[in-house]
């Protein structure tokens, strides 16, 4: 790859490595941001394809000038290391805090270091994203053995951590940060495509879209199970499970929910893995979301406003600013609760006109260009401040 101009400022970024999901599209996406116009290194575990990134997340990284620093030897290539950080959590929190420590002693000679991958202790101040807290470090409620061993393989500083300027991906995130850390935190809501097709309501599907990966803590059984009894009420709705999987320890779930599929395969239909542009004809097509798992943010309920749907959401956690507050009609607690708000609104076409209205305000909190300007601009105070 070619060098940017040696005059521009330089970003050191960790992200130890990508996986999927929604955390990883805003890593990448804050690349994009910041590509043009810095001298921008990411420093990763193992050697990643940018090009089969950017058809996964609709980004144009292969064709930036980024350096890629790989930190394991090539020898350890990501077939190898993939499914180890997939399936073993004490491998995968030993390599991350290995990482942390080995980017520690990279980047002193950069001008700005960044961490995509939630809190961490850089080793000097930097801007740190945190989609949730005590990802890298333990809970010090929860501390034990091997948490005291991977905090002392990385040399990890908490207050290190809470020296950095902090962007948050929600408000309910950045309450979360406070309690954790002590600390305030900005508000960046991550990125949300906006190229998605114009499709009326009329057109629509009378579907309903299940969006994120296919492992248990995304409950996507339990949305099959509302539906079920949506469907055993007489309302003729189908179901759109979209994701990748979940690894190794996640296969055994993710067979049940494909067998689950098949037995239901007149209105269930799963799609694993999809090409960004693919899922949003997908997006484009469903009148319904359905999201189970409270989320720090929840990017897919994001993508649903967006597409002009109407998602249902737990009544508490970051998805919660993405529908809004007001919008108690699509907020629920339990599957009972869940079950009576959908049938509701799918029976009253004039509450399904005035709640696509209403959500049109939400869907201008969350685009792309929002997100590439805010982190722009978080980069460039810091330099200003630096300076």
């Amino acid at each position: 790859m070619n060098q940017s101009p040696p005059t521009s400022k330089t970003i050191a970024v960790w992200q130890p490595y990508f996986m999927g999901g929604g955390a990883e599209a805003v890593s990448l996406w804050i690349l994009e941001a910041l590509a043009p116009h810095y001298d921008v290194t990411l420093f990763t575990l193992h050697s990643i394809d940018l090009e089969r990134l950017d058809i996964l997340y609709n980004t144009h990284l292969s064709q930036q000038t980024i350096t890629v620093k790989p930190l394991l030897p090539s020898a350890l290539n990501r077939d190898f290391v993939k499914p180890l950080i997939a399936n073993n959590s004490k491998v995968r929190s030993g390599l991350i805090h290995w990482s942390v420590r080995a980017f520690k002693e990279l980047n002193r000679d950069y001008d700005l270091v960044l961490s995509t991958y939630n809190g961490i202790d850089m080793g000097r101040r930097g801007l740190q994203y945190l989609h949730w807290v005590h990802v890298v470090e333990p809970n010090p409620k929860k501390m034990n053995t091997w948490g005291n061993i991977v905090m002392k393989i990385s040399d990890f500083s908490l207050e290190n951590l809470q020296d950095n300027i902090t962007l948050a991906n929600s408000k309910y995130t950045a309450d979360n940060i406070k309690d954790a850390y002590g600390i305030e935190s900005r508000v960046v809501y991550p990125p949300v495509v906006t190229e998605i097709d114009a499709i009326s309501w009329e057109q629509k599907e009378n579907s309903f879209l299940c969006s994120g990966r296919i492992v248990k803590p995304k409950q996507p059984h339990q949305v099959i199970e509302i539906l079920q009894k949506v469907r055993d009420r007489g309302f003729d709705v189908k179901l759109h499970i979209t994701g990748g999987g979940g690894g190794a320890y996640q296969q055994s779930y993710e067979r049940r929910i494909k067998k689950i599929a098949a037995e239901n395969s007149d209105w269930i239909q799963v799609y694993q893995d999809l090409p960004y542009k693919d899922y949003l004809k997908i997006l484009a097509r469903c009148r319904y979301g359905l999201h189970q798992k409270p989320e720090p943010f929840g990017i897919s309920v994001a993508e649903m406003v967006k597409a002009g749907m109407i998602p249902f959401v737990r009544n508490k956690g970051g998805q919660v600013e993405i529908v809004g507050d007001h919008h108690q009609d699509l907020l629920f607690h339990r599957q009972p609760d869940a079950v009576e708000k959908i049938i509701a609104v799918l029976e009253n076409t004039e509450k399904q006109k005035s709640l696509l209205d209403s959500l049109k305000k939400q869907q201008d909190l969350f685009s792309v260009e929002q997100f590439i300007s805010e982190i722009q601009m978080a980069v460039a105070d810091y330099f200003q401040e630096s300076d």
